[in-house]
């Protein structure tokens, strides 16, 4: 009798880690793409996101029970991604010439866009205090709603709201322009 009670716990484990694992499997899937977009803007460094992305991809995987809804997966996972981004900050030593060769690196990068307005819309956005550039990239680039990017920054609605109308307002001023040029901005 003991062995059989072992065998069905045995099953059940091995269960609960197929489901565990497919869950992972298709978290990934469904989000790794907007992620590394997200971590490349981020990190303005290819190795480094990678990195930040490997680390928010293990303590998903540690944490992968605590997601109770498959809805708030995005949020879920950017949030880690974020966290982990600042650990990395908490650990890295910069030394002046790294602003400089990490610019020189996203230059470098697959699909850079060298056009005057790209560059004009980068430079406008480095001017942008964190408060503000950070809910507009999410928006933009992650293609999150006011209420995701609420849910993320772990602050309310409303302020999400306001900083993006700040955001934009601020663009505008620095670029010189009645009106941001289209940004793809997903509904506020």
């Amino acid at each position: 009798m003991t062995e059989i009670s072992n065998e069905s716990a045995d099953d059940q484990v091995n269960y609960d880690m197929m489901d565990k694992n497919r869950k992972y499997a298709l978290l990934i899937e469904a989000h790794s793409q907007d992620l590394y977009k997200y971590a490349l803007w981020l990190c303005k460094d290819k190795n480094m996101a990678e990195d930040v992305m490997q680390e928010a991809f293990l303590r998903a995987w540690k944490s992968l029970d605590n997601l109770r809804e498959a809805k708030a997966a995005k949020g879920w996972l950017f949030t880690i991604f974020r966290r982990e981004h600042a650990r990395q900050f908490e650990r890295k030593q910069f030394k002046y010439n790294d602003v400089e060769e990490m610019d020189t690196i996203a230059d470098a990068q697959k699909g850079y866009d060298d056009r005057p307005e790209a560059f004009a819309l980068r430079n406008a956005l480095k001017r942008l205090p964190d408060d503000y550039r950070e809910p507009l990239e999410m928006q933009v680039l992650g293609g999150f709603s006011c209420d995701e990017i609420a849910t993320i920054l772990e602050i309310s609605s409303s302020a999400v709201m306001t900083r993006l109308f700040r955001a934009r307002k601020k663009m505008r001023q620095v670029l010189g322009h009645e009106s941001v040029p289209q940004l793809g901005v997903v509904g506020d």
